[in-house]
């Protein structure tokens, strides 16, 4: 057979050496698969979940135009005495939203992902389509959005209703992109970092001495002092400068601000592919190392308990969650030199965002191994307990170390502060363990909770259930604020005893309708599939 050499020259479609648009074309191509993959996120909701998710992302609009401008018809605004000190609070406002990307990003392994792991396999996407669209789900978060609404409605608080506030406003939504932009960039040199060979180490080291410095600053004081020197504060200067006039300030910050996100997009977009050419040591390690056999659990209900914490220990987003849960709020009270009474506060707080990680949805644990677990010769109320457990102990463990946290500068509290503490603390444990796992039956989703940057639930979902969780649970707190008050501990008791019947009650009915095999089968196909 005569052999034909095959042509190795370029066609007439490939490009001969690197294009001085090359850099451009690729951004223009990014943007159109974060728009097409955005598409194809939203042709997934049919029925009523695309009608609620339409009437969700109205009314975080509506609020935010709301915080944008209500605060300046406010009384008080524009010149009085606390418009003076909302000003002198807004360096460290603007400040929060930096922290708030860092945070939510950074734990999250770069962002949340616009396209799953597994259906980037067959269909693979650009680094910078991924760092795109992983910017595009950033403000999906209710963290961000409060700090976000609180710093648009301090501005307008303090410019108040004046033609200014149209310029004020714009150059703090810039600053929103610009904060958020950076974190993001940050994030993928976090998770650059932990794809290296010590990658791990050395991370856990930049936080440990992260955290050293912070324990510092607070222990001496100097926090104050700190914020006010921040980058920030010249933010906030030009931005409250421009809404009064100084135009030519405010055009300097625009174009710092503009470069600096510009440059951050850029920065984030080159990280994410320098860490996409490194494999994911984490979650190899999860899924590749030996594992050795342990003795045989006392029973069956032992047995289930410890599938369902080996299925957390070993997911990698759950354990750099659950360690943000477990420290991060009670460096905060710690920092905040928190009160007994203030301390009914954190409870809820925690218990929420331990909710949130995986409670929510608490069978996508299992993933395909839901199939097997469901043929295993025990009873489904049993599956049912282990699991409730399982969330209570991981809750429990969280609320008691950020207690334990903010203890230290509370001082020593009276047995009615106390008594309203721990039953805070066992109200919303057990409130929000019903509340999850009512969802969890009701609503399932299947998630891929090996991958490092999953949610258990779709982003616009996550933002519905943590405020809904957020509002229940600070109802809750503020009304044990007032029994922290009353003379007798009692009263933290007689308070308490209603909200538990009422959760013990929900969790019997929603055992009850796990136990249907219509329902728990619907749950094990979505989760499996």
């Amino acid at each position: 057979m005569r052999q034909v050499p095959v042509p190795t020259v370029p066609s007439s479609t490939e490009t001969v050496g690197p294009s001085r648009d090359s850099v451009l074309a690729r951004s223009k191509e990014s943007t159109r698969d974060v728009a097409a993959l955005v598409q194809f996120r939203s042709a997934c909701l049919r029925g009523r979940s695309r009608r609620r998710a339409t009437y969700g992302l109205l009314v975080v609009a509506a609020i935010t135009v709301l915080a944008a401008w209500l605060p300046a018809l406010l009384p008080g605004a524009l010149g009085s005495p606390r418009a003076d000190q909302v000003l002198a609070l807004l360096p460290g406002a603007y400040l929060g939203v930096l922290v708030i990307s860092l945070v939510s990003a950074g734990a999250a392994g770069g962002g949340r992902e616009l396209l799953a792991r597994e259906h980037a396999t067959p269909f693979p996407v650009s680094a910078t389509t991924d760092h795109l669209g992983a910017l595009v789900m950033a403000p999906l978060n209710l963290a961000w959005l409060l700090q976000a609404w609180l710093v648009l409605g301090a501005t307008a608080y303090v410019v108040g209703p004046t033609p200014g506030l149209l310029l004020a406003q714009p150059l703090l939504l810039l600053w929103l992109c610009c904060g958020t932009a950076l974190g993001q960039a940050v994030a993928w040199v976090a998770e650059w970092l932990r794809r290296g060979r010590r990658g791990a180490w050395s991370v856990k080291a930049i936080v440990l001495v992260v955290a050293a410095v912070a324990a510092f600053v607070v222990g001496t004081g100097s926090t104050l002092p700190l914020v006010e020197r921040a980058p920030t504060a010249a933010v906030s200067e030009a931005t409250v400068a421009g809404a009064r006039g100084d135009w030519l300030g405010w055009l300097a910050m625009l174009v710092v601000l503009g470069g600096l996100t510009l440059a951050a997009l850029v920065f984030g977009g080159w990280m994410c592919a320098r860490a996409a050419r490194l494999p994911a040591r984490a979650e190899q390690r999860v899924e590749s190392s030996p594992q050795s056999p342990r003795a045989n659990p006392a029973s069956d209900f032992a047995a289930l308990v410890r599938t369902d914490r080996a299925g957390i220990w070993r997911s990698v987003p759950l354990r750099r969650g659950l360690g943000v849960l477990v420290v991060l709020p009670g460096l905060g009270a710690l920092a905040g030199n928190l009160a007994w009474d203030m301390l009914t506060i954190m409870p809820g707080l925690v218990a929420s965002g331990g909710a949130l990680l995986f409670g929510v949805n608490a069978w996508c644990l299992d993933g395909r191994g839901a199939l097997w677990r469901d043929s295993l010769p025990v009873g489904p109320r049993l599956v049912f307990a282990a699991r409730v457990v399982v969330l209570l102990e991981v809750m429990a463990l969280a609320t008691s170390v950020t207690l334990v946290l903010g203890s230290i500068r509370a001082g020593a509290p009276t047995a009615a502060q106390l008594a309203a503490v721990l039953c805070t603390a066992v109200v919303m444990c057990l409130q929000v363990v019903a509340t999850s796992l009512r969802w969890s039956v009701r609503r399932p989703y299947p998630v891929d909770l090996r991958s490092a940057r999953a949610t258990p639930a779709p982003p616009l979902v996550m933002v519905g259930y943590s405020t809904r969780l957020a509002f229940a649970t600070t109802l809750v707190a503020l009304l044990f604020t007032v029994t922290s008050s009353a003379g007798h501990w009692q009263w933290s008791l007689l308070v308490a005893a209603p909200f538990l019947a009422r959760s013990a009650r929900k969790l019997v009915r929603t055992s009850r309708e796990w136990a249907t095999p219509e329902t728990r089968a619907r749950v094990v196909s979505t989760v499996a599939s």
